[in-house]
């Protein structure tokens, strides 16, 4: 009778969901390179297999894309220290320039007659112009310290690839607990995996044109740090609905500030144009119903795994939660569940039980 309670039931499960979230937390140092090698993993499996089809031996498509990944790591490393240090030497120039620029929209206010007042000084001392660099360089060096034992995450990451094809397999063995559920637990997998790389995939490309379109913009505009940009947006793309506003926060600043009002204005709205057009128009177009997600739960699950996990978390929310959805349809058990992650209510007909 307590057994089959459903308050008891609810109070049991939110127990073992709090103790298995906290410990997730406390492990965090073990997990977050773990699920971050994961992802790269599944991010270049596409990449193995085009290449093995290519009649090229899977070893050496192994090692090419080893050699790929620490080309990209020591690029950013380096794109990051180089920019730091490059702001750093400015420092004294830049301060001298935001002053500039108060007096010059004080005197546009004074003209307008707009009821405006500010002191130059007061305004260095509390927005002090490295905090923009700051900025960005905590937000890639939070994702850069998390991969600082580059050696061991590629190793993994290898490890993972070559246990990819016979991984599924034994997935499905240790779960299906009949001998005829193998199939059946091999294609859940199958499904989760195929989602999860076709969603990496889209987000990959879109990430990648954003930050090609604003680099362009920037370049012709003549802002400094054109590419360190470009790249923050392109991590920062992963990051759904508020990941495109935190990497253009700095361009804009910083552009306003060392490039004038005029030219900040406009690169402003050009970085505007650039994530409507490609997040709420392309982006939807390519993903069609492949995510299945609603928008409430991808902002929470955002919110949810980056507390849990940190940056990392934040750029990994909706593979995870995505893999939780489709963890929970697998299951008539807990195939109800699954409506509350889903971004559509369910027909009478696909309802569980019917």
């Amino acid at each position: 009778m307590i057994k089959n309670n459903p308050l008891n039931q609810f109070i049991f499960v939110s127990a073992a969901l709090v103790i298995i979230f906290a410990g997730i937390k406390m492990s965090s140092v073990i997990v977050v390179p773990f699920l971050l090698s994961l992802f790269i993993a599944i991010v270049c499996s596409p990449i193995i297999k085009f290449m093995t089809k290519r009649n090229i031996p899977h070893w050496l498509a192994i090692a090419l894309l080893f050699l790929l990944i620490l080309l990209i790591f020591f690029f950013l490393v380096g794109l990051i220290n180089g920019s730091v240090q490059e702001f750093t030497k400015s420092m004294p120039q830049y301060r001298e320039l935001m002053t500039e620029r108060i007096n010059d929209f004080q005197s546009f206010t004074r003209k307008w007659k707009i009821p405006f007042s500010m002191r130059p000084d007061a305004v260095v001392k509390y927005f002090d112009p490295s905090s923009i660099m700051n900025f960005a360089s905590s937000l890639l060096m939070n994702f850069s310290n998390v991969v600082s034992n580059v050696f061991v995450l590629i190793l993994v990451v290898v490890f993972m690839l070559l246990e990819a094809p016979t991984a599924k397999r034994k997935f499905a063995i240790v779960f299906g607990q009949h001998n005829n559920q193998e199939s059946e637990e091999e294609n859940h997998l199958e499904r989760v995996l195929e989602s999860i790389i076709s969603y990496l995939g889209i987000k990959t490309m879109v990430s990648l044109l954003t930050a090609v379109a604003i680099w362009v913009v920037l370049t012709i505009a003549d802002v400094q740090y054109a590419i360190l940009w470009a790249t923050l947006s392109f991590l920062f793309n992963y990051i759904p609905n508020i990941g495109s506003i935190i990497a253009a926060i700095p361009i804009v600043v910083q552009t306003m500030l060392l490039n004038g009002f005029t030219v900040g204005f406009v690169v402003a709205i050009s970085v505007i144009i650039i994530n409507m057009v490609i997040g709420n128009v392309l982006e939807p177009r390519l993903m069609g119903r492949k995510l299945g997600l609603s928008t409430l739960v991808v902002f929470l699950s955002l919110l949810f795994w980056g507390w849990i996990l940190g940056t990392v978390g934040m750029l990994l929310s909706v593979p995870l939660t995505m893999a939780l959805k489709i963890a929970l349809e697998s299951s008539p058990r807990t195939e109800r569940y699954a409506i509350l992650l889903s971004d559509r209510l369910p027909k009478k007909s696909e309802l569980p039980g019917s």
